[in-house]
């Protein structure tokens, strides 16, 4: 008999929490829709957008914009912030919406059981990485 996958929330939260506490060190510093930065990470290069900001919550874009690959899209997310919890959980990624917290597997679209939690693992890693390896925001040019 399979066992069936159930999530671990605390250990989710804990995550979540993390995520809110790094982002929130590569946010561009007016907290406006529209606002960005972009920064220089090893050999590629982020822009971190803010979509939407309300009281209670920002909505940021996170995309790899450099180097170019051709063959695939580079990566990007949506985030969303929730400041009153000091959460970050990823909203969206490569064109999937609204993650589930535990898929049946198999299931039509392939989800990994835990697709939620690895996804919001993904960007605990690429936050860890980016702030390990030197984040340098890169300067803004007027055209």
């Amino acid at each position: 008999m399979i066992k069936r996958y159930v999530p671990d929330f605390p250990e989710m939260m804990r995550l979540c929490e993390t995520n809110f506490a790094q982002l929130r060190r590569l946010l561009p510093k007016e907290d406006a829709a529209g606002e960005s930065v972009t920064y220089q990470v090893s050999g590629a290069r982020y822009t971190v957008t803010v979509q939407e900001a309300t009281r209670y919550t920002t909505l940021v874009e996170i995309k790899q914009v450099a180097p170019a690959v051709s063959y695939w899209s580079l990566p990007a997310m949506s985030v969303r912030l929730y400041h009153d919890a000091m959460v970050a959980e990823v909203c969206s990624t490569q064109q999937i919406f609204r993650f589930k917290a535990r898929y049946d597997y198999p299931n039509k679209k392939l989800h990994q059981r835990d697709e939620k939690h690895q996804i919001n693992q993904f960007l605990a890693d690429w936050l860890r990485y980016c702030l390990a390896h030197g984040a340098m925001a890169l300067p803004v040019l007027n055209a």
